[in-house]
């Protein structure tokens, strides 16, 4: 990092927060920090929508994730559109004719206050986790750049974005994302063509496609019914639908996002504009990485892309081995651009022997590639456990710094710094939200002063900052950060979501039925992920973890309905022996 990079990364976050401060002062009421003023129009909220959902994970990880496993995660969002649908048709118009700060209080007017708490405490416990997870991911980059230590980064950026979120509430989170958006997606078009610009001069991006293809890196589609396979078009469809209609339905980070809306038109529009563009954004950044990958099929790359792994084993006992890998990797390097340049040249005489040729022939090296690496993952486990052996999330970063321009660096890094931004501060408003609005107000008894309970979510949120810190400051990339957040998410979101759907559809469903269907449905679901899916190495589940999010739904309709059937048998049979 230059000096230019360092102007345009504080300039750009300078403007954004000045700019959501500024727009957004004066405002004390409950209605105004909590519900944004119901203001809000159609591309705000879009874009607000947009911005919540793509952390900074997004732009690490996904990146990352298409360089080693392809654009086959772009099914994971197949069910959001139509997710989106049933959001404007059932959920939007019951929560604006109700006038609700928070999704949990229509649970209430539907079923009972425990049946209320318990869906508040579920999203509090797996959003909490998942904005100490969206704290961690900047950490990272910053880490790489400055050398810092990663839990001193994680107390940094968290405070920063306390303070930022604590002082402007849900109108300050909407009004910075638009500003957010057009910088995250700017910078990810100049980065891609950057990329383009940075392959030898023969290969075109046609080519270039090709050559990923070859690498087995565009299987976008994927029709197996596979239900141990994590991304494929049935899984996404099904456990993607019932993820995104759970976390844009019942999570308040995003359903505070489209309550801000000045009716309930501008909030379908918002959330239709969200579902148009959100699969089409998506697989342009896992493009991204597939460039990139193309770009290392030319260019030299670490054995391991996570800076800290590879100083901890060269400070080991095991340095001389590991320097002995990393000499194979050279070699394969070489054969690797080889073999490229013979499956292009093979490609532009259109000589189809030799083109299939040329690709058995990549794959043998990248096998042998991909084999090296895990071995040196391996070593480094063993020279430092405490170390980070999956580097998945430091491709993307490393490709930044050590190959864009001067500025345009400092670029990328608000770009990832904003989405880290707009995220974390939509959860931590969110969290402030529901623990003051959905708990404290809730079962507070006396009379209050609305600036009471402003003060009351503005120290929640300060409190759910500080636990996203320390979740963050025990992170661990698992298999990535993307897939985390998503693991998390559908550990919960099936059964909040089944208890909504319980409430909007099956009316002769009671509070007592639900609530207990709903503790047993959840303590299963973590069960089956236990033993399904955490024991296992990736790629070697017995069930995906999309297919949670429908097995947590289905089952708490099911014990629910059964439960209120079992009582009014019970009271049906005492009354007749009565």
């Amino acid at each position: 990092m230059e000096t230019l990079d360092w102007y345009v990364l504080s300039g750009t976050l300078l403007f954004i927060v000045v700019y959501g401060v500024w727009k957004t002062r004066g405002r004390q009421s409950v209605a105004d920090y909590v519900g944004g003023g119901k203001d809000a129009k159609w591309w705000t909220i879009g874009l607000s929508v947009m911005a919540t959902q793509a952390s900074a994970i997004t732009f690490l990880s996904t990146p990352g994730q298409a360089f080693h496993d392809g654009m086959g995660f772009v099914q994971f969002y197949f069910g959001l559109p139509l997710a989106m649908i049933v959001i404007c048709l059932v959920f939007i118009p019951i929560y604006h004719k109700l006038k609700v700060y928070t999704a949990y209080e229509f649970l209430e007017n539907r079923f009972d206050l425990k049946t209320r708490s318990l869906a508040a405490v579920l999203f509090l416990i797996q959003r909490g986790l998942g904005a100490g997870i969206t704290i961690f991911a900047p950490s990272i980059i910053l880490s790489a750049i400055l050398g810092w230590d990663l839990r001193t980064l994680n107390v940094i950026l968290g405070l920063l974005v306390i303070i930022y979120t604590v002082s402007g509430g849900t109108k300050a989170v909407s009004v910075t994302q638009k500003q957010q958006m057009f910088v995250i997606m700017f910078g990810m078009f100049v980065t891609f063509f950057f990329i383009l610009g940075y392959l030898p001069n023969d290969i075109t991006f046609t080519k270039a496609l090709k050559i990923a293809g070859a690498n087995d890196k565009l299987n976008i589609l994927d029709f197996k019914f596979d239900f141990t396979n994590r991304y494929n078009f049935w899984n996404g469809v099904t456990g993607g639908f019932f993820l995104m209609l759970a976390y844009f339905g019942t999570d308040q980070s995003q359903v505070q996002r489209y309550l801000s809306g000045k009716s309930i038109r501008e909030s379908q529009l918002g959330l239709i504009f969200n579902g148009i563009l959100k699969i089409p954004m998506q697989f342009f950044i896992l493009l991204v990485g597939v460039m990139v990958f193309v770009f290392y099929q030319y260019n030299a790359s670490p054995l391991n892309f996570n800076p800290s792994a590879t100083e901890a084993i060269l400070q080991s006992p095991f340095a001389e081995d590991y320097k002995n890998l990393e000499e194979a990797h050279l070699e394969l390097e070489v054969q690797k651009k080889i073999a490229q340049n013979n499956f292009s040249k093979a490609l532009e005489l259109k000589e189809y022997s030799a083109i299939s040729e040329a690709k058995t022939k990549i794959i043998a090296i990248n096998t042998k590639d991909q084999a090296n690496r895990a071995t040196a993952r391996n070593l480094i486990k063993q020279a430092d456990a405490s170390v980070e052996t999956n580097d998945k999330d430091y491709v993307f970063i490393h490709f930044i710094l050590t190959n864009l321009p001067r500025g345009l660096i400092g670029l990328l890094l608000a770009v990832i710094l904003s989405a880290a931004m707009s995220s974390t501060a939509s959860e931590l408003n969110a969290l402030g939200t529901i623990t003051a609005l959905d708990l404290y107000k809730r079962n507070k008894t006396g009379n209050f002063s609305e600036r009471h309970y402003v003060n009351a979510s503005k120290v929640f949120t300060l409190v759910w900052g500080v636990i996203a810190i320390l979740v963050a400051c025990v992170a661990n990339l698992f298999d990535n950060l993307i897939q985390l957040v998503n693991i998390i998410g559908s550990i919960f979101y099936g059964n909040v979501l089944g208890i909504f759907l319980l409430a909007f559809f099956l009316k002769f469903v009671k509070g007592n039925a639900v609530f207990f269907a709903a503790v047993l449905t959840q303590i299963i679901v973590i069960v089956c992920y236990y033993y399904l899916i955490h024991i296992y190495p990736p790629g070697q589940e017995k069930l995906s973890y999309l297919l949670l999010n429908f097995v947590g739904a289905l089952l708490v309709m099911f014990l629910a309905v059964v439960f209120e059937l079992f009582d009014r048998l019970l009271k049906n049979s005492s009354v007749h022996n009565a």
